[in-house]
C-alpha cells in the first residue's frame, strides 16, 4: 500500500495512513487487490476518520472482484469507477475463477495463477484487469492487481515532477512548478489522470496489433499459401472481440461519469468553477482516446475479416485456374483419342492401315490437332494464368 499527500506545491508519501485530513490537498491510497481485502477493517476505519463515511458492501465486493467489467457507480458521498486496464500477461485470477463474495472474509488471498493464452505474443497482452477508484471529495482510494505498473508508473511521475517528500525528506535542486500545471488538483482530477494513462496503454497497443495482423493479411493473400495457421487466427479475432467489449464498457463508464459531473452543484468561486471546467475537458479527452481506441479495434477487426474473405477468394480463383487448365488440356486429347480409338477398330479394311508411311500420316494429324487446339485456347486465355 503507497499513500500520497497531494497538494499545490508538492507531493508527499506517506508512511501510514493518516488520522485527519492535511489542511491542503487532498490524500491518495493506493493498494493491491489483496492487501485492500487483508486491511479492509483498517482502510474503513481511517475512511471515517478521514471523510466521515465507508464504503458500502456492495462497492467492497466491486473493488474485490477481479472479473468486474468497467461501470460507474455513485453514492450522495462519493463516486465508484471501476476500468479495466491491459493486464501484464500473468492476471490477478484465472479466467474461470468465480468472483469474489461480499462476506469481507479476512483470510488471505489466493495466489495468482497464469492465465495461458494461445496465438501471438501481442495477443497476451490484451489480458485485461480492473483497477477501482473511489472518489470522496479529498480523498482517492483505489484498488490496483497486484504488482501494477500504472499505480507505480504514475507515482513514480508524480514523485519526479515536482520537490516533494519522501517520509520526511524534501528533494531539493528542483525548480519549483507552476501551481496546477503538472500536478492533479482534486481527487477526481487524480483519477481521470491514472485512467488516462491506462487508456494510453491501449493506445500503445494499436501499433503491435497493427504490425501483426498486417503479417497476417500478406499471409493470406500470397497465392501459393497452402498452410495457414486458423487457430491463431480465430484467437486474434477473438481476442480483438473481447478488447472492443471492453473498451464499450469503459466508455459507457466514463460516459456515466461525465452525465454525473453534470449534475454536481456549480462551485461559488472562480477557481472552483475552472476546476470544475477542466474536469469536464479532462473527461471528454479521455472519453475521446477510448472512442479512438475503439475505432482502430473495429478497423482491425473487418481488415481481418476482409483478409479471411480475400483468401478464399484467392483460393478459389486459383482453385478455378486448375480446373479451366485441366479441362483445356482435356479438350486438347479429345480428338486424339477419337482418332486413336478409330483406327484401333478390328475392321479388315481402314484407310492409312496398309501403307507404308500410314502411321506417321496418322501421327502427324495427330500433332497437327493438338498444336492447333492449343494455340486456339492459348489465344483465348483458356491456358494463361490468371494474375492475382
Amino acid at each position: 500500500m503507497r499513500i500520497f499527500h497531494i497538494h499545490g506545491s508538492g507531493v508527499h508519501e506517506l508512511a501510514a495512513l493518516p488520522h485527519q485530513l492535511p489542511e491542503q490537498g487532498f490524500v491518495w491510497i493506493a493498494c493491491a487487490r489483496p492487501a485492500f481485502q487483508l486491511r479492509l477493517a483498517e482502510i474503513q476505519q481511517h475512511l471515517q476518520l478521514l471523510t466521515g463515511l465507508q464504503l458500502v458492501d456492495l462497492h467492497v465486493s466491486d473493488l474485490l472482484n477481479a472479473q468486474l467489467p468497467s461501470h460507474y457507480d455513485y453514492t450522495s458521498q462519493y463516486d465508484l469507477l471501476v476500468f479495466r486496464r491491459l493486464g501484464t500477461g500473468n492476471g490477478d485470477r484465472p479466467a474461470d475463477a468465480p468472483p469474489v463474495a461480499s462476506g469481507l472474509a479476512a483470510g488471505p488471498a489466493p495466489a495468482p495463477t497464469p492465465v495461458r493464452r494461445g496465438g501471438p505474443p501481442v495477443l497476451r497482452r490484451i489480458d485485461t484487469s480492473p483497477v477501482g477508484f473511489a472518489v470522496f471529495d479529498r480523498v482517492l482510494l483505489t484498488v490496483h492487481p497486484p504488482d501494477c505498473l500504472v499505480r507505480d508508473t504514475y507515482a513514480t511521475r508524480l514523485l519526479a515532477a515536482v520537490p516533494s517528500t519522501a517520509h520526511g525528506d524534501v528533494r531539493e535542486g528542483r525548480p519549483s512548478p507552476v501551481a496546477g500545471s503538472r500536478l492533479p488538483t482534486s481527487a477526481a482530477d487524480l483519477m481521470l489522470r491514472v485512467v488516462n494513462l491506462m487508456v494510453d496503454s491501449y493506445l500503445e497497443l494499436r501499433r503491435d496489433l497493427t504490425r501483426q495482423l498486417d503479417h497476417w493479411q500478406t499471409e493470406l493473400l500470397k497465392p501459393r499459401a497452402r498452410y495457414v495457421n486458423w487457430s491463431s487466427l480465430l484467437e486474434a479475432r477473438l481476442s480483438l472481440h473481447a478488447l472492443d467489449e471492453t473498451c464499450e464498457d469503459q466508455r459507457s463508464a466514463l460516459q456515466d461519469w461525465i452525465d454525473a459531473l453534470e449534475t454536481w452543484p456549480q462551485p461559488d468561486t472562480p477557481a472552483g468553477l475552472r476546476e470544475l471546467d477542466l474536469l469536464k475537458v479532462r473527461s471528454r479527452d479521455v472519453l475521446e482516446h477510448i472512442e479512438r481506441v475503439v475505432h482502430h479495434v473495429r478497423r482491425l477487426e473487418q481488415s481481418t475479416e476482409t483478409a479471411v474473405q480475400m483468401h478464399f477468394s484467392v483460393q478459389s480463383n486459383r482453385t478455378n485456374d486448375i480446373m479451366r487448365t485441366l479441362t483445356a488440356l482435356t479438350a486438347v486429347f479429345l480428338p486424339l483419342n477419337l482418332i486413336a480409338g478409330i483406327f484401333g477398330m478390328n475392321f479388315e479394311f481402314l484407310p492409312l492401315i496398309h501403307m507404308q508411311d500410314g502411321f506417321w500420316w496418322a501421327v502427324g494429324a495427330m500433332i497437327a490437332i493438338a498444336v492447333g487446339l492449343v494455340a486456339l485456347f492459348w489465344r483465348k486465355r483458356y491456358l494463361a494464368r490468371t494474375g492475382v
